[in-house]
C-alpha cells in the first residue's frame, strides 16, 4: 500500500510539477514521511526528485536562461549545500507550536512556518492588481537563488520560492520551465551529496524498490506535462503558479504538511 500511495502521489504530482516548476518535492515529502523518520524521508524524496529532474532536463533544458542560471543558480547551490548540512544537525527541531483539528495533531515547525509567510507574501503579488505589472530585477535573482537553494536543502521545499521569484523575471513559459529544472537539478545534486553522508545508516538500500516506482511514476507524470505543455498560456501559468503558492503556503503554516 506504501509503494501504491506513494507512486500515485509522484505520478499526479509531477504532472503538475511540470507547469508550476514545484509540487513534487513539497508534496512527496510528508507522504514519505506517514512511512519514514523525517531525514530518511527527506533524502529519499530528493533522490526521486533528482532522477525526474534529470528527465525533464533532456526534455525542455535547452530553455533554460543562462544569464537568469548564472545569478539564480549559483546562489542556489551554495546555499543547498548549507541548508543540507543544517538539517543534518536540527534534525530533531522543536516544533513552534502544536493544535488539534477534527480529532487529530497538528505540529508546526519554524522552518515550514519562515517559509509559508514568504510564499504568502510573493503569491499575493501575482493575484493583487497593482503588482501585476511589476517584476523582480535581475538584482534580485541571486537572493532568490540563495533562499530557494537553502530551504531546498533545509527541508525539501525549493520549489516554490524558485518558482516565486522565477515567475516575475520576465522569462517565457518555455524559459521559465527550463531555467527551473536546470537550478532544481543542481540543487538536488549538491544536497543528495550532503545527504549520502547518512544514507548507509538511514538505511536507504532497503528502500530501493519504493524509491524506483515513485522515480518512474514521477518520470511519466512528467512526460505527460510535456505533451499539454503547448495548451498552456503564460497568463494561466503565472496566476496558476500564485495559486498553488497560497495553497501550499497555508498547509505548511498549518503544519498540515
Amino acid at each position: 500500500m506504501d509503494i501504491f500511495l506513494i507512486s500515485l502521489t509522484a505520478f499526479l504530482t509531477a504532472i503538475l510539477t511540470f507547469f508550476s516548476g514545484f509540487g513534487l518535492g513539497t508534496i512527496l515529502t510528508p507522504v514519505f514521511m506517514v512511512f519514514f523518520p523525517v531525514d530518511l524521508a527527506i533524502a529519499l524524496t530528493g533522490v526521486v526528485h533528482f532522477f525526474n529532474n534529470i528527465f525533464k532536463l533532456f526534455l525542455v533544458g535547452k530553455n533554460a536562461d543562462k544569464e537568469v542560471l548564472i545569478r539564480f543558480g549559483i546562489p542556489a547551490v551554495i546555499a543547498a549545500f548549507l541548508g543540507s548540512w543544517l538539517l543534518l544537525q536540527i534534525t530533531d527541531l522543536s516544533p513552534l507550536f502544536s493544535y488539534s483539528l477534527f480529532g487529530k495533531v497538528f505540529v508546526v515547525y519554524p522552518v515550514k512556518f519562515i517559509i509559508s509567510l514568504l510564499l504568502i507574501v510573493f503569491a499575493s503579488m501575482d493575484l493583487i492588481p497593482y503588482f501585476q505589472k511589476l517584476q523582480f530585477g535581475k538584482e534580485k535573482l541571486p537572493l532568490g537563488g540563495f533562499l530557494s537553494g537553502f530551504f531546498g536543502g533545509l527541508s525539501g521545499n525549493q520549489g516554490a520560492l524558485r518558482a516565486a521569484f522565477l515567475i516575475r523575471a520576465g522569462l517565457s513559459k518555455e524559459a521559465f520551465i527550463g531555467t527551473a529544472v536546470v537550478v532544481s537539478t543542481f540543487v538536488d545534486l549538491t544536497r543528495l551529496g550532503v545527504y549520502a553522508t547518512r544514507f548507509v545508516s538511514s538505511d536507504l538500500t532497503d528502500n530501493l524498490t519504493v524509491v524506483l516506482f515513485a522515480t518512474l511514476s514521477a518520470i511519466a507524470g512528467a512526460y505527460l506535462g510535456n505533451k499539454l505543455l503547448k495548451k498552456v498560456t503564460l497568463k494561466f501559468l503565472q496566476v496558476t503558479v500564485a495559486i498553488l503558492l497560497i495553497m501550499v503556503s497555508v498547509a505548511l503554516g498549518a503544519g498540515w504538511i
